[in-house]
């Protein structure tokens, strides 16, 4: 038997730790189901032949439905259970996949893909509640910051996974003759999401239920053994005694209701989650994460070295991931966020400086990117014309060609032409992911999770996770539309903008929540 009050706290924090692990495999899913997409949005946009908006859609259609799993989920979870919710996205998460790598057309994919939307929504609001519902005061960041790892392991999974289809689609090999990869590579990069869900159902039967949530059941004998776990008996009693508390406080107000949100005491809290969920989105990760190889090619790289760049994108995610979870309960969660959204202002402005200074020229290269016939032919009429940015370069080709045969080649048509400096494109959206990775992409979550009363914990995160994923939606859907109209500079030099504001307005009105307990933030910022 463990006496000592350290060993006791070892053991509890092995046992938070690999029920945060199991828990976050959400987090994992989530982020390859997000990402997996960014290698399949070439091929579909030709296969499907899908407009912009049409191909936005695609890209934007699993937001669009996470806004509602988001919404339903903290509230569902209240009634039947934090572990209840979970094992049900497990459930979508793997019908979505299989949907999806079988969709026929456009109409098809995107039913498929909002169906893994709810998926996504769910997790990403229960998965990181749970984890901050279950850890202790003193770790309680970094716990919740696995779900965010999770979630950029999976990301990075989904560039590495594209990658490799890719290349095996390349390969010629009989088996992948066979088994249709050559022929369509983006159906078996969204199909691969169906192991890791099914692994993920049958992982949740070995994590208990949160304390919290037992306690608000009044299954307080339950709940006092899982706290006993996490730090030993005598802790427990008084961690329980402090939920129940708050529990009761919490009841005199009666049931929670939507309208609940607007009481007075929540509206500080209510406004920095707002304020932090809006501007993770416009800056435009999701952008840069759904588009990677898209934007990589615009640089003039050719389609191969895009999808690898993609995969750097997602280690440069995990690695300062981590970083952030090895910071964010030294130096706290304003420090970070400082730190980070300056970096993704000056990585913005040098995306928008780079593509800015490209220069495109037709040239003898261009023409023989055609196969032989009219096109070339068609094309050869504007061989020398130099032209100052990527949309006079696109809409004079596709006058001269057609949207379609551009299109076909257009990867490579913009690498013969453009003259641009592709590796600060390569250095400026690495350095955004890690500003990205190490600030506001876990430190959101863990606000999330940390700033809300137990009594609205679930329909607050919900909610602001409700706005947050539709700004993601909206951001997604509008990048390719952007592009074509806007070009890429332009579209770069708002979410820049976008970012400097966001530093103004969040560190003016986010006070710092490390080493406190749930209970004493509330105390703190939710009064009355």
């Amino acid at each position: 038997m463990i006496t000592e009050t350290g060993g006791f706290r070892r053991q509890g924090g092995q046992y938070v730790a690999v029920n945060a692990l199991i828990v976050a495999l959400g987090g994992f899913l989530m982020g390859f189901d997000a990402s997996v997409i960014s290698g399949v949005v070439g091929f579909i946009e030709v296969e499907l032949s899908l407009t912009k908006l049409q191909l936005g859609w695609s890209v934007s259609s699993l937001a669009l439905t996470a806004t509602l799993g988001m919404m339903l989920s903290g509230p569902v979870s209240d009634r039947v259970g934090r572990r209840a919710v979970l094992k049900a996205t497990a459930v979508l998460f793997a019908v979505s996949a299989i949907a999806s790598a079988l969709a026929p057309g456009f109409v098809s994919l995107v039913l498929a893909r909002m169906l893994g939307g709810f998926a996504v929504g769910a997790a990403l609001v229960i998965a990181p509640m749970y984890i901050a519902e279950m850890a202790p005061p003193a770790s309680r960041g970094r716990m919740v910051s696995i779900n965010q790892l999770n979630i950029v392991i999976g990301i990075s999974a989904a560039f590495f996974s594209n990658y490799l289809l890719l290349r095996f689609s390349q390969s010629g090999a009989a088996w992948s003759e066979a088994l249709g990869l050559a022929q369509s590579p983006w159906r078996w990069m969204l199909g691969v999401a169906t192991l890791p869900a099914v692994l993920y159902y049958f992982a949740l039967g070995f994590v208990p239920e949160s304390p919290r949530w037992l306690a608000m059941q009044g299954r307080d004998d339950e709940a006092r053994e899982i706290l006993g776990r996490v730090g030993g008996a005598a802790q427990a009693g008084r961690d329980l005694d402090d939920i129940k508390a708050s529990i009761a406080a919490q009841a005199k107000l009666g049931r929670v209701e939507p309208r609940a949100l607007l009481h007075p005491s929540l509206r500080q809290v209510l406004t920095i989650g707002l304020a932090v969920g809006i501007l993770q989105q416009a800056t435009g990760i999701n952008s840069v994460f759904y588009y990677a190889p898209m934007i990589f090619e615009q640089s003039g790289i050719g389609t191969d070295a895009a999808f690898m760049q993609a995969v750097l994108v997602g280690l440069v995610n995990v690695v300062f991931t981590v970083v952030a979870m090895a910071l964010i309960d030294r130096i706290g969660r304003r420090p970070l966020l400082g730190v980070g959204l300056s970096g993704i202002a000056v990585c913005m402005l040098l995306l928008a400086l780079a593509f800015g200074s490209a220069t495109y020229t037709v040239g003898e290269r261009s023409v023989e990117v055609f196969p032989a016939g009219q096109d070339r032919q068609q094309l050869a009429a504007l061989v020398g014309t130099t032209y100052h940015s990527d949309t006079e370069f696109r809409d004079a080709v596709q006058g001269a060609v057609g949207r379609d045969a551009y299109l076909q080649v257009e990867s490579q048509l913009v690498s013969s032409a453009i003259t641009t400096n592709p590796l600060l494109v390569l250095a400026a959206i690495l350095f955004f992911v890690a500003s990205f990775a190490v600030s506001i992409g876990p430190v959101m979550w863990v606000l999330f999770a940390e700033l809300f009363p137990n009594r609205v914990r679930g329909l607050a995160i919900s909610f602001v996770g409700l706005v947050n994923s539709t700004v993601a939606f909206l951001v997604t859907l509008a990048f390719p539309w952007q592009l074509e109209t806007l070009g890429m500079s332009r579209t770069f030099l708002i979410y820049g903008v976008f970012a400097a504001l966001g530093l103004l307005v969040v560190m003016r009105i986010l006070p710092e929540t490390r080493g406190r307990s749930l209970e004493e933030i509330e105390a703190k910022l939710a009064r009355g």
